[in-house]
């Protein structure tokens, strides 16, 4: 038995599964395109042969995914017995019963290793409605050959009006890179996911208390031409069709000199194998400005089973595999511990082989457990949430508000308008959905 097949071995029989599913059984599962999964995905052959179980994947960009997942899982279609999901949908769906609880995790499993951030968040009335692959914060990221050569220094709590100043003088887009990379595409899990921060730290917030739309006021209104301005001057060409993957690409590349994106990214851009700038980046908090809190999100991209599925025992002992601590070890000695699936565990942060593979290891941690859903405006707000509130009606508010931004960013119609139509369609939305009297 080869090295990979004992790994494989040894974590099925440590996790206690009992039974083997017949050999027609097959688990659909729905994922996003990003590189941790795509490394699950990889990795997940040897689990077939073990468990006796065919895997069936369906990868999408986030967009893509989350339309597909949400269509399936509110009209009970059946289609997957394991989604990726995040710690917005967990606990509005596991509310609606449309997911199914881990609550009889084998002992073996260590829930209680689970970040409490993070199971909290994934969690409704003290049920766990899905199980973290990965967790993260935001953070900046940017190359320190760039800053030291035009003779400036990253503070570790910068402002974004900072962050303008460095791009300035570090855009040199004739040698082929830009002074930041930043989303522009639209959607409420892609520009929408920033832009949520830095309304924050305008000072803003997405609701009045009666539930009306703040996105017109003057703090978002300064917080998105602002971005605006940042992004036409000194992002890359084409930053509109940029979202995670690409900016991640584009930094990896060595195409821009900052980004203000998930931490999790820092495994992969600190990777040699995967980053031509592995040696050149350093790490700062995410941006603040006139106010200091909200300016980092806490995400966590887990693995849940609808409550439609028919073949739930089985989609679960696969959820238990690829989120275990075994899983995130074999990772580790397999790919470089720089690249596990960060965010989850207590035991990872513990980890002497992760700690001295990942100088981002601490401030992650700081970032993810400082992190307060509730906390976080500089004005009182009604909603749950940091960069985006967690309720039902969310999706369709902020995918529009994330589509008038992008006409905004194109110069298709000013910000003005673009935010003012954003906070008309909310208030229609919340009048239908009972909010607003």
């Amino acid at each position: 038995m080869n090295l990979n097949r004992l790994l494989f071995s040894s974590a099925l029989t440590l996790m206690s599964f009992t039974g083997i599913a017949s050999a027609e059984t097959t688990l659909t599962i729905a994922t996003v395109n990003n590189p941790d999964m795509v490394v699950m995905q990889k990795y997940s052959a040897e689990y077939e042969k073990e468990a006796g179980v065919k895997l069936n994947w369906l990868v999408l960009d986030e967009n893509t995914l989350r339309q597909r997942v949400t269509t399936d899982i509110a009209t009970k279609g059946g289609q997957f017995d394991i989604i990726t999901i995040g710690l917005y949908e967990t606990p509005i769906w596991g509310k609606q019963g449309w997911l199914l609880p881990f609550d009889n995790l084998p002992a073996s499993y260590d829930v209680n290793d689970i970040l409490p951030t993070v199971r909290d968040a994934l969690s409704y009335d003290g049920h766990l409605y899905s199980v973290p692959f990965y967790a993260e914060s935001a953070m900046t990221f940017y190359r320190k050959d760039l800053f030291e050569k035009a003779g400036l220094t990253m503070p570790e709590h910068p402002t974004w009006t900072q962050i303008k100043e460095f791009a300035s003088k570090l855009d040199d887009k004739s040698n082929g890179f830009s002074g930041v990379c930043i989303r522009g595409l639209p959607g409420w899990g892609e520009n929408m996911a920033l832009l949520g921060l830095v309304g924050n730290v305008f000072g803003g917030v997405q609701f009045n208390m009666d539930w009306t739309s703040a996105v017109n006021s003057d703090a978002w209104n300064k917080a998105i031409s602002f971005y605006v301005d940042l992004a036409n001057k000194y992002g890359p060409q084409g930053v509109v069709g940029n979202g995670f993957n690409e900016n991640l690409n584009l930094l990896a590349e060595g195409k821009c000199a900052m980004w203000n994106d998930a931490t999790v990214a820092a495994g992969l851009l600190f990777d040699p194998k995967r980053s031509k700038v592995s040696d050149k980046l350093g790490f700062a908090q995410n941006p603040v400005e006139t106010w200091n809190k909200g300016g980092a999100w806490l995400w966590a991209w887990a693995l849940g089973v609808p409550s439609s599925s028919q073949h739930a025992d089985e989609a679960k002992k696969f959820i238990e595999w690829a989120t275990s601590k075994e899983y995130i070890n074999m990772i580790g000695d397999k790919e470089g511990w720089v690249t596990i699936p960060p965010g989850t565990r207590k035991s990872t942060y513990e980890n002497p082989k992760y700690l001295a593979a990942a100088p981002f290891a601490k401030p992650t941690l700081d970032a993810i457990e400082s992190a307060s859903l509730t906390d976080n405006t500089a004005v009182p707000k009604p909603y749950v949430g940091i960069n985006f509130p967690i309720i039902p009606e969310m999706q369709a508010i902020n995918n529009f508000l994330g589509q008038q931004i992008a006409a905004a960013l194109t110069g298709r119609m000013s910000v003005k308008d673009a935010l003012d139509a954003a906070a008309a369609n909310s208030d229609k939305i919340m009048k239908k959905a009972g909010y607003i009297k």
